[in-house]
């Protein structure tokens, strides 16, 4: 039977993929810099609405070390690992991306394993080696990817995003298990886009980081990507996490895969080959067995 933290996970996963569609079509007008910027910058607006209402104190009276972790969490899961995530979707496709993203479920299980110690039953463990053999299938070069480097390098980008986005993340767990997560979630992403700003003026960009606000011809797409993702996908990730074990709503994240691909399909008209469709069932027979495992 399904918990309160798997659903939070699985429903995680369904806004994610949305906004995964909607940040491939914005990512062929705005490069992965800006873009980060710009989906973060609406996500602070989010949260602040949001916190009006649910309330809470404005600046919790955390230690010294505790905002510490929050802000290098910030740094490592959002300003850098969604930027590399950004990069890889340009250069993978919607649907590759989403198979090179299986990465993600290992990934948060052994970061979770070496943190807290948390394991997985048998059942888990084969469920999640059935949807990380969807990388071992699906991984091809299809007609979205320019060039065979862009296949490698694409897939080690994702790779290297979700391995930092785990670290990121679950180095700051007990913090949000213990208080508000809109007010964590929203001072992540204020850090974030302190950070990617800090960036832009070092590299010379500031022009470049605002054209996701001065491109208002794809507010359409770029809006609602950033709702739907870093907005609400953050919310129910996070809540995942708090109310679940690492590895198990890791896994339940994972559907986001089976979603993305065929949103691409129907959506982006990628082409769904044999093996991407092998990829997706694979994704689901794992996570039908994490489900009957527990």
């Amino acid at each position: 039977m399904l918990s309160q933290g798997d659903i939070y996970a699985i429903v995680s996963g369904f806004f994610w993929s949305f906004s995964v569609i909607l940040m491939r079509i914005s990512g062929f007008s705005i490069p992965p810099l800006p873009l980060t910027f710009f989906k973060s910058f609406v996500a602070i607006l989010g949260f602040a609405v949001t916190l009006l209402f649910v309330g809470g104190p404005l600046f919790p009276s955390y230690e010294g070390m505790t905002w510490l972790r929050l802000v290098a969490s910030a740094v490592l899961g959002i300003s850098i690992a969604d930027t590399m995530f950004a990069a890889a979707l340009n250069r993978l496709g919607a649907s590759l991306q989403a198979l090179a993203d299986c990465i993600y479920a290992p990934a948060m299980a052994c970061v979770g394993f070496l943190m807290f110690g948390e394991g997985l039953s048998a059942w888990e463990l084969i469920g999640g080696a059935l949807v990380v053999s969807g990388v071992f299938v699906g991984m091809v070069r299809t007609a979205e990817v320019r060039n065979p480097k862009d296949l490698v390098f694409g897939t080690l980008l994702a790779a290297g995003a979700h391995i930092i986005m785990a670290v990121g993340i679950l180095m700051v767990r007990d913090i949000f298990r213990e208080g508000s997560l809109v007010w964590i979630a929203g001072f992540r992403f204020l850090i974030a886009t302190a950070a990617l700003a800090l960036f832009a003026v070092l590299k010379g960009q500031r022009k470049e980081l605002f054209l996701g606000f001065h491109r208002r011809d794809i507010w359409k797409h770029s809006i609602p990507m950033a709702l739907l993702g870093p907005f609400l996908a953050t919310l129910f990730w996070i809540a995942g996490f708090k109310y679940e074990t690492v590895g198990r709503a890791a896994i339940y994240n994972q559907m986001s895969t089976v979603f993305i691909i065929l949103l691409a399909w129907l959506i982006l008209k990628e082409r769904m080959t044999l093996r991407k469709t092998l990829g997706v069932l694979l994704a689901i027979a794992g996570a039908v067995l994490v489900g009957l495992g527990s």
